[in-house]
């Protein structure tokens, strides 16, 4: 099993520019939502328009609140096949989704399916075939690792 994690471990490196790709195309398309009660409206009123899930938090957090809205969340992503993926690098993100020089709360990102007549984003197909992956090996929800600028 060692080599499993670390093969693993460098499909997360990769994984991680993938994941920045597809939040950046995201964001240009209007397809970005951030904010635990703003992605929860969402996955309420249309989970099928829900293609990926992604949470956030930083290592030295630990809100109880925050924990609890997660574990909501991921259930609710097991229950209707949204690939969801966690990030430990809030900061990282937050530069990624945020307007310029505006702090988002992106504790929890989703990424919404692209127009009907519109390409698939290879970045996401990439990223749903990681979860995929991930759940083969018991992975529930992977920890992906943003990379630096």
């Amino acid at each position: 099993f060692p080599l499993l994690s670390t093969s693993i471990q460098t499909k997360m490196v990769n994984e991680g520019k993938s994941l920045a790709e597809a939040l950046l195309s995201a964001k240009a398309e209007g397809r970005l939502t951030a904010g635990v009660y703003e992605c929860a409206k969402i996955m309420n009123a249309d989970p099928d328009s829900v293609s990926f899930c992604l949470l956030a938090t930083d290592d030295f957090e630990c809100d109880i609140a925050l924990q609890i809205h997660f574990t909501l969340i991921q259930a609710f992503c097991f229950d209707n096949d949204i690939s969801i993926v966690r990030v430990n690098d809030l900061k990282r993100l937050n530069a990624l989704v945020g307007a310029k020089g505006q702090l988002e709360d992106a504790h929890c990102v989703l990424i919404t399916n692209p127009a009907e007549d519109s390409w698939e984003d290879p970045a996401l197909e990439k990223l749903h075939m990681f979860c995929e992956e991930s759940r083969s090996y018991n992975e529930w929800v992977p920890e992906i690792t943003l990379p630096e600028r």
